[in-house]
C-alpha cells in the first residue's frame, strides 16, 4: 500500500514524488517512456524533448550567430565559423542525459520507488501497471496524475517524422534546412524558428491568427514582431494552412490569406500549433473521473478532481502548459495530502519566450485591466538608455511596469530585451510580497546591470525616472 502514486515523471510528477517522500509519504512514480536500453526515461517532455534540449540549441545557435554577425562590433575579427551540427546535437544530448540521470539519482536519494510501465487508473485507490512483463495492480491512498502533454498533429500537415515534423523532430535535424517552414507563431514556433534561422535556414512562419502573441503586452508584441522579422524570421499572420504535400524533393505548403491561396515550397516543415493533454487510455471506464472534450481533467483551485483522493496537475489541467507551473502544482498537491496548508498564486505564474532578445511577462496587461474596469498607471524604460545593455550591444526592447492607479500596487511586469526572463522574475518576487511601484523604486539595484531598467520603469510609473525625460519634481 502506497500513500501516493504519481503517474508521470515530468516536471510535475518527479517534483511531486520527491516532495511527497520528503514529507514521509510512501511514494511511487510510474513512467511509461523508456530508452533504448529499456530504462525509465525520466523527466518528461521538458527534460527529454522540450525545455532543456531546445534551450541548449538556442544557446549554441546564438553563439554561432554572434560569431558571424556581432563579434566584429567588439573589435574581434574571426574567420568564418565552421558549423558542426553533429557536435551541437551531441552537446544537447549530453545535457539531457545528465539531467534525466539526475532525476533517477534524486528518486533513489529520496526513496521514491520507480516503476516502468503504462498506468491505468482503476479507481481512487488502485492503479494497474502494464509492462512488457505483464500487469500488476497497485494499491494506494492517493493518486496524482501528471502525464503531461504531446504535440498536436493536424490533418492538413500529417507528421511523418522525416520532413514534416513536430517540435521533437525539430530538435533532431542532422543538417540545416535551406528553406524551413513553421506552422504556428507561438512560443515553440518562435524558439525553434530562431534556432534554425541563426544557423542559416530561410525561415517562414505561418500563423492562423491575425494577432501576433495575443497573450503578451500589445506594444511588446508589436516590437517583437518587428525585431524578429529583422532577424530573418518571415512571420505571416492570418494564414490558414490547407495542405502540406511531401515528395522526394520538397514540401509544398498551401495556405489561404485574405481570400488568396498561396503555395510555399520548403525542405522541412515544423508543425507547432500547440499541445494536447496525455489522458488517452489513462482511465478505466468505471473509475468515474471526468475528462472534458479536449482531454483535460477538470480540477478546483487545489487540483482536486471530481473523485476523492485523485488529483491532477500540470499540462493535463487548466492553465498555461509551463514546467514551473506544473512543478508548483505538484508540490501543492502532495503538501495538502500530507495535511499541510498549501495553495498556488496563479496570477503570478511568469511566462517566457527564450528567443533573443527574450520576451517575458507576469501579471496583467493593460488590455486585461481595461476590460476589467481597473484604473492603472504605467511606467516603461528602454534598454537603449541602460548602460549595461549598451555596453553589451543588447539595447533592443524595454521594460514596462503596470500599477494600480490608487494603491500603486504592481499589477504586471512586461519585458522584451536582454535577460528579460530574469528581470521579470524580480518582478514576480516583488508582486508576491504585494510591493508597490514606489517600493521597487526605493530598492537599490546594482550598477551597471540590465536590471536597472526595471528600477527605472518602476520609478517612471510615478513620473520619477532619472534617465528619461518628463519626470515629476
Amino acid at each position: 500500500m502506497y500513500d501516493v502514486i504519481v503517474i508521470g515523471s515530468g516536471p510535475a510528477g518527479y517534483v511531486a514524488a520527491i516532495r511527497a517522500s520528503q514529507l514521509g509519504l510512501k511514494t511511487a512514480c510510474i513512467e511509461k517512456s523508456f530508452d533504448a536500453d529499456g530504462n525509465s526515461q525520466l523527466g518528461g517532455t521538458c527534460l527529454n524533448v522540450g525545455c532543456i534540449p531546445s534551450k541548449a540549441l538556442l544557446d549554441s545557435s546564438h553563439r554561432y550567430s554572434d560569431a558571424i554577425n556581432h563579434l566584429s562590433n567588439h573589435g574581434i575579427e574571426v574567420s568564418k565559423p565552421k558549423l558542426d551540427i553533429a557536435k551541437m546535437m551531441e552537446r544537447k544530448n549530453k545535457i539531457v542525459t545528465q539531467l534525466t540521470t539526475g532525476v533517477s539519482g534524486l528518486f533513489k536519494a529520496n526513496k521514491v520507488t520507480q516503476i516502468l510501465g503504462h498506468a491505468k487508473i482503476i479507481d481512487s485507490n488502485h492503479v494497474e501497471v502494464i509492462s512488457k512483463d505483464g500487469s500488476e495492480t497497485l494499491e494506494t491512498k492517493n493518486i496524482v496524475i501528471a502525464t503531461g502533454s504531446s504535440p498536436i498533429n493536424i490533418p492538413v500537415a500529417e507528421i511523418n517524422n522525416k520532413d514534416i515534423v513536430d517540435s521533437t523532430g525539430a530538435l533532431e535535424f542532422d543538417s540545416v534546412p535551406k528553406k524551413l517552414g513553421i506552422i504556428g507563431a507561438g512560443v515553440i514556433g518562435l524558439e525553434l524558428g530562431s534556432v534554425w534561422s541563426r544557423l542559416g535556414s530561410e525561415v517562414t512562419v505561418l500563423e492562423a491568427m491575425d494577432e501576433f502573441l495575443p497573450m503578451a503586452d500589445k506594444r511588446i508584441a508589436k516590437d517583437v514582431l518587428k525585431e524578429f522579422n529583422t532577424q530573418g524570421l518571415n512571420i505571416n499572420l492570418g494564414c490558414k494552412v490547407t495542405s502540406a504535400i511531401s515528395n522526394k524533393k520538397d514540401i509544398t505548403v498551401t495556405y489561404e490569406n485574405n481570400g488568396n491561396t498561396t503555395e510555399l515550397k520548403v525542405d522541412k516543415l515544423i508543425v507547432a500549433v500547440g499541445r494536447s493533454p496525455n489522458t488517452e487510455n489513462l482511465l478505466d471506464k468505471n473509475c468515474g473521473l471526468s475528462i472534458d472534450e479536449k482531454g483535460f481533467i477538470p480540477v478546483n483551485d487545489f487540483c482536486e478532481t471530481n473523485v476523492q483522493n485523485i488529483w491532477a496537475v500540470g499540462d493535463v489541467v487548466r492553465g498555461p502548459m509551463l514546467a514551473h507551473k506544473a512543478s508548483e502544482e505538484g508540490i501543492m498537491v502532495v503538501e495538502r495530502i500530507a495535511g499541510k496548508h498549501a495553495e498556488m498564486e496563479y496570477d503570478l505564474v511568469p511566462s517566457v519566450i527564450y528567443t533573443h532578445p527574450e520576451v517575458a511577462w507576469v501579471g496583467q496587461t493593460e488590455e486585461d485591466l481595461s476590460a476589467a474596469g481597473i484604473e492603472f498607471k504605467t511606467g516603461s524604460f528602454p534598454f537603449a538608455a541602460n548602460g549595461r545593455a549598451l555596453a553589451s550591444g543588447e539595447s533592443a526592447g524595454f521594460i514596462k511596469v503596470i500599477a494600480d492607479k490608487k494603491t500603486d500596487t504592481i499589477l504586471g511586469v512586461h519585458a522584451f530585451g536582454p535577460s528579460a526572463a530574469d528581470i521579470v522574475q524580480q518582478g514576480v518576487v516583488a508582486m508576491e510580497f504585494g510591493a508597490s511601484a514606489e517600493d521597487l523604486g526605493l530598492t537599490i539595484f546594482s550598477h551597471p546591470t540590465v536590471s536597472e531598467a526595471l528600477h527605472e520603469a518602476a520609478l517612471a510609473v510615478n513620473g520619477q525616472a532619472i534617465h528619461i525625460g518628463n519626470r515629476k519634481k
